[in-house]
């Protein structure tokens, strides 16, 4: 047999990559999160994120989503910037400072799928960044990367939650790693944190509540029980991961991709006020942050200049 040679293969080139570390897991129905996920859609803590309800199946079943299936490859790739924005500044999550990840990781995962089949032989998979119905920070933990914190973040000792998720999946036995311990412990920083309390329960979270959801996801206008809550986020937020104290362990990436335009970390709030879609297009070439529009950006900052 040699899947142990073809694991530590994988895992190799994973790394020279630059991804952060790699876990591999048993391509298999998810029976730990079939109910949990039920239960938060029938809550409806999805908001207006009907596609959440679809593919149900599909979601805890990598054998649905790639024919004859085995293995999950689940990677993590750093995303924590070595500069952040100007302090007078409305703000952006870090994972949107660069380029889209939904490229690069991308890219990448191509890059060692094409590596598997020119080593390996016949292999067939898809990649997949957050871009199916994937439950990645399930497989991430169950491949032994990290657990799933309070704030239902994925979580790694060595180095906090500052990176991406994304998998690859595929027609080929790999030795298989095992779920690491959680850390957590008595800690309830990321619940007392969140501005708008949407972190319900330990490992739960409203997910109507959540900024990001309310800057990027919300199709229609922010409600007015937010007003004054959005902790000056335009975009996404970072909230119950900067006060982790797991993160004081995040080091920098190396990825030039995930480089900001410079003037996105010089803005002050007035800039922002004032931005016009000629300069978004130029600050937000090819970044996360065109999901949400010129218009659905003007419309946040606009909520966040109204807060009582």
């Amino acid at each position: 047999m040699k899947t142990k040679e073809h694991t530590q293969l994988i895992k190799a080139e994973a790394k020279r990559l630059g991804f952060l570390s790699c876990g591999i897991s048993k391509a298999e129905f998810l029976e730990e999160e079939a109910p949990r996920l039920e239960k938060w859609l029938n809550q409806n803590m999805h908001g207006e994120m009907q596609y959440m309800e679809n593919h149900f199946d599909k979601r805890l079943d990598p054998t649905k989503l790639v024919e004859g299936s085995r293995s999950v490859i689940s990677l993590l790739l750093n995303y924590f910037p070595s500069e952040e924005q100007n302090s007078d500044s409305y703000k952006i999550s870090k994972y949107a400072y660069g380029m889209d990840y939904h490229f690069v990781i991308k890219d990448k995962l191509k890059d060692l799928l094409h590596f598997i089949q020119e080593e390996i032989g016949e292999v067939h998979g898809r990649a997949f960044v957050d871009s199916a119905p994937v439950l990645d920070k399930a497989w991430a933990a169950k491949s032994g990367l990290g657990w799933i914190g309070k704030h239902s973040n994925l979580l790694t000792q060595q180095v906090g939650s500052f990176y991406f998720v994304a998998e690859l999946i595929v027609d080929l036995a790999l030795e298989y790693d095992t779920p690491v311990t959680n850390h957590c412990g008595t800690c309830t920083a990321c619940i007392d944190a969140c501005p708008t309390e949407a972190i319900v329960e330990p490992y739960k979270v409203d997910g109507s509540k959540c900024i990001s959801y309310l800057t990027i996801e919300l199709k229609n206008e922010i409600p007015n029980e937010f007003q004054g809550k959005l902790d000056e986020w335009m975009f996404g937020c970072d909230v119950c991961q900067d006060v982790c104290p797991w993160n004081r362990f995040s080091k920098s990436h190396s990825e030039p991709l995930f480089n900001p335009n410079p003037e996105l970390l010089s803005f002050t709030k007035k800039d922002w006020e004032e931005i016009t879609e000629d300069v978004f297009k130029k600050v937000f070439k090819k970044s996360a942050v065109k999901r949400t529009k010129f218009s659905g950006l003007k419309q946040n900052i606009e909520f966040l200049r109204k807060k009582k």
